[in-house]
C-alpha cells in the first residue's frame, strides 16, 4: 500500500520498563510498580478490561511496549476534577476516550429514550459516563492540570472530528476538537499516530505544534501560504484542481464551514460526500473546515497496519480479564467477547448506515494464522471458564479475512465508496481459501471442541465461494446463522448500498443445501432495519409481507439511528442522496421517517405479529388503501379482531389467532446497525 515506519521500530522511551500485570488504576498500584508518576494517563468511559477488544487496553499496552508508564482512570465521576487527579500529574499527556461506543449511542435509543443499562460497566449499570464524554472528560482534565496536553481518541472523537449532525439535539454540532479544547485528536485506528505523537512529545515537541502526522486533527488560525486550496465549499461550483506537479502534502480540500453546514442541509450532505471521497489513504488529501475564526485541519487517513504490526498489537501482554478492582462484578461486554478472537479489521462494504468504514477504513488488515492460533491457545490456557468453545473468529465482518484489491496501484487511486456495491468490483479478490484454512487449523488445536462464527456474514461475498459456505455450515453453525439483508425493497437497499434480496435467496439456497448435506437442521436469522432513509410506508409493508410469507417473527427490532458522520445520517438530515453528486437543482431527494409516529409505524411493520401493533397497522393500511391486507387469510398481514387486553381494542373478545405453522423467531438489537463499529473496536 504505502510505506510507513514500523510500529515497533521506535527506541523505547524507558528501555527497562517491564509490563505491568494490569495498567495501574491507583497510586497504590503505582507504588508497587515503583513509579513516582505516569507518563501517560488514559481516561475512558468504559470499565478497564485488559483485553484487545477494548480500546484503552490496546492503546495502554501499545504505549507500554514503547517504554511509557501508562495509568488508567476508568469511568470517573465527572462532576469535579478530583477523580482526575487520583494518579497524579502525567508527565506527557492525558489520552481521553468515551470508550468503545459513542456516549450518546451508548446512553440513548434510536427514539431518544434513556437506556438504563451499559454493557461496558460493572453489573450492566447505566449512567456511569456523561453525555458527550470526550468533551466533559477533557474539561475535567484541564481543570485538574491545566498545563498537561490532552489528546482525544476513540470512536466518539473519531466520528465527531468535523461538524456532524447530532440526532439527540437535532442540530449540527461543531467538531469536538474546539469544543473540548484538546490539543490533538487522533481518528480511526490510531496506533501509528499515537506512537509517533507520544515519542515526539517525549522528545520535547509541543502537542499543539504537531501537524504532519497522518490520522490527526488539530486547530489552525489559517491555511499556510504555501498550501494550495481545492475549494469544495460550494455545491454548484467545481473547484480548480491542484496542478499535477504539486505534492499531495501541499494540497488541502476545503469543506463548507461549520457555520455554513449548520444552517444549510444541502451543504451538509455535500460536505459528507466530499469527506467520504477523501478516505482512501492512497489518494486522500488533507481536509480543512472553518469553525468561527479558526480552522479544523484533518490530515489524510492513517496508513493501515501490516500483518506483522497487527500481530504485534494483538500479541501484547494483555491480562485478558477485567481489572481486579471490579471483583466478581459482571461486565456484559467482556462476557460477550472473552472467548472470541478478532482476526481482522476494516470493511470495504461501505454500508451507508454503518460507521465502520469512517473509523477503521476500507482496507482489510488481517492477522497471521500463527498470531490467531496463539490467541486461541491463550484463551484455552489462561481464560477462566473456558470449556472448549470459541464463540467467534471474526471482526467487523466474518468473511473479509485477507480479501483485498488485486492491484495495489489501482487500490491507491480508487475512490469507490464500496468494493461490493452496486456489484462486486472486478479488481476485488474474493478468495475465501485462506479463511477456510484458518478455520481448519483452529479446529485442530488441542482442547478446542467447537468454533462458532458470530460476526456478521457478508453473504454476497460468500456466494462466490461454495466451498466456504459448505465449510461454515458443516463445522461452524449450530442452530442458526445471523445475516443482514437489512431490507427486501430496492428503494431502501439502494440508499443502504446493500445487494438486492435475490442475493439473499441465492445464499439461502446454498446454505440449505450445505445443511442438508451435513445432516443438520439450521436456520438463517436475518436482520432488518426500520425507518432507514429512503424507506416509505409501502416499503415497510412489503417487508412485513415478506416476513410473514417466510415465517419470521421478530422478537426485537432495530430502528435506524443517525450515528455521527455516516452517509445515511447525511441523507436523513440533508434529505439528499450524498452517494451521488449534490447540486441545488436536480439532486435526488431522499425522504426519511423522522416523526416518532412514523418511526414507530415502520418498527410496527417489522413486528406485524404483535397484537399491540395491530391498531396502528390497521389505521396505516386503510390510509394506504390496503385494507385488503386486514383479515384472517394467509395472504393478509393482520387480523381484523383484537385480543382482549392488548392495543386500543383491549376488551374486545379474543378469537383464535391465524398463525403460520412453524413460524421462526429472530432477534436483533434495537440500537441500530451503527452498533457494530462500537462493539470492541479501539481508537
Amino acid at each position: 500500500m504505502l510505506d510507513a515506519k514500523n510500529l515497533f521500530s521506535y527506541p523505547k522511551y524507558r528501555p527497562d520498563l517491564r509490563p505491568a500485570p494490569f495498567l495501574p488504576m491507583s497510586r497504590a498500584e503505582m507504588d508497587r510498580l515503583g513509579w513516582d508518576a505516569c507518563d501517560v494517563i488514559l481516561v475512558t468511559g468504559d470499565a478497564y478490561v485488559d483485553h484487545p477488544s477494548f480500546g484503552m487496553a490496546i492503546i495502554g499496552r501499545l504505549l507500554e511496549a514503547q517504554g511509557f508508564r501508562v495509568g488508567i482512570i476508568a469511568q470517573p465521576d465527572w462532576n469535579d476534577a478530583a477523580p482526575f487527579k487520583v494518579l497524579g500529574k502525567p508527565r506527557l499527556f492525558f489520552g481521553v476516550t468515551a470508550g468503545n461506543m459513542d456516549s450518546m449511542v451508548n446512553r440513548y435509543t434510536a427514539d431518544r429514550r434513556l437506556r438504563h443499562n451499559d454493557s461496558y460497566t460493572p453489573n450492566d449499570e447505566g449512567g456511569k459516563r456523561p453525555d458527550r464524554a470526550v468533551i466533559v472528560y477533557s474539561q475535567r482534565c484541564r481543570e485538574a492540570y491545566k498545563d498537561v496536553p490532552i489528546i482525544l481518541g476513540g470512536i466518539e472523537a473519531s466520528l465527531r472530528r468535523i461538524a456532524q449532525y447530532d440526532h439527540w439535539s437535532e442540530k449540527v454540532r461543531r467538531s469536538v476538537l474546539p469544543d473540548s479544547k484538546a490539543d490533538l485528536l487522533l481518528y480511526g485506528n490510531a496506533e501509528r499516530a499515537l506512537v509517533e505523537v507520544a515519542h515526539r512529545i517525549a522528545a520535547g515537541e509541543k502537542a499543539r505544534e504537531i501537524n504532519d502526522v497522518r490520522g490527526i486533527a488539530f486547530m489552525r488560525n489559517e491555511v499556510p501560504e504555501d498550501v494550495i486550496v481545492v475549494d469544495w465549499s460550494d455545491v454548484d461550483t467545481t473547484p480548480t484542481p491542484a496542478p499535477r506537479d504539486v505534492p499531495r502534502d501541499k494540497v488541502v480540500v476545503r469543506l463548507p464551514s461549520y457555520e455554513q453546514v449548520k444552517d444549510d442541509k444541502i451543504l451538509y450532505g455535500h460536505a459528507s460526500r466530499v469527506l467520504h471521497l477523501e478516505s482512501n489513504p492512497g489518494n486522500a488529501r488533507a481536509l480543512v473546515q472553518r469553525h468561527g475564526d479558526r480552522e479544523v485541519w484533518l490530515t489524510p487517513p492513517p496508513i493501515p497496519l501490516t500483518t506483522p504490526e497487527m500481530d504485534g498489537v494483538f500479541d501484547l501482554p494483555y491480562a485478558r480479564a477485567p481489572h481486579p478492582i471490579y471483583g466478581d462484578s459482571r461486565i456484559p461486554a467482556w462476557e460477550m467477547i472473552r472467548f472470541s478472537v478478532n482476526i481482522m479489521r476494516g470493511c470495504f462494504g461501505g454500508c451507508s448506515f454503518c460507521s465502520i468504514t469512517e473509523h477503521e477504513g476500507r482496507i482489510i488488515q488481517s492477522r497471521s494464522e500463527k498470531s490467531i492460533l496463539r490467541e486461541i491457545e491463550h484463551i484455552r490456557d489462561k481464560t477462566k471458564g473456558f470449556t472448549g468453545a470459541i464463540s467467534d473468529l471474526g471482526g467487523p465482518t466474518a468473511n473479509m479475512y485477507r480479501l483485498a484489491c488485486k492491484d495495489k496501484e489501482t487500490e491507491k487511486v480508487c475512490r469507490r465508496l464500496s468494493c461490493v456495491y452496486p456489484d462486486i468490483c472486478k479488481n476485488l479478490n474474493t478468495d475465501h481459501d485462506p479463511l477456510i484454512r484458518l478455520y481448519r487449523k483452529a479446529r485442530e488445536l488441542p482442547g478446542v471442541k467447537k468454533i462458532s462464527i458470530a460476526s456478521g456474514l457478508r453473504y454476497d461475498l460468500a456466494v462466490r465461494s461454495p466451498a466456504y459456505v459448505k465449510e461454515l455450515v458443516t463445522h461452524h453453525v449450530g442452530g442458526y446463522l445471523k445475516i443482514a439483508p437489512e431490507h427486501t425493497e430496492a428503494g431502501p437497499l439502494s440508499k443502504m448500498m446493500k445487494p438486492g434480496i435475490g442475493t439473499y435467496d441465492s445464499f439461502k439456497a446454498m446454505f440449505d443445501k450445505a445443511a442438508k448435506e451435513a445432516g443438520k437442521k439450521l436456520y438463517l436469522i436475518p436482520y432488518f432495519i426500520a425507518a432507514h432513509p429512503g424507506t416509505s410506508d409501502e416499503d415497510m409493508m412489503n417487508l412485513a409481507l415478506w416476513l410473514k410469507r417466510n415465517g419470521f417473527k421478530a422478537d426485537q427490532v432495530q430502528t435506524f439511528l443517525p450515528s455521527p458522520m455516516a452517509m445515511a445520517t447525511a441523507m436523513y438530515h440533508s434529505e439528499r442522496n450524498p452517494l451521488k453528486p449534490i447540486r441545488r437543482q436536480g439532486t435526488e431527494i431522499v425522504s426519511s421517517a423522522k416523526g416518532l409516529r412514523q418511526r414507530r409505524l415502520h418498527k410496527a411493520f417489522l413486528r406485524y405479529h404483535d397484537p399491540e401493533n395491530w391498531p396502528m397497522l390497521r389505521d396505516a393500511l386503510k390510509r394506504m388503501g390496503r385494507g385488503d391486507l386486514i383479515g384472517p387469510g394467509e395472504h393478509q398481514l393482520i387480523p381484523a379482531w383484537q385480543p382482549s387486553g392488548s392495543g386500543r381494542g383491549a376488551g374486545v373478545p379474543a378469537a383464535p389467532a391465524a398463525r403460520k405453522p412453524g413460524g421462526q423467531k429472530f432477534m436483533t438489537q434495537q440500537s441500530g446497525r451503527g452498533r457494530r463499529p462500537w462493539r470492541g473496536k479501539n481508537s
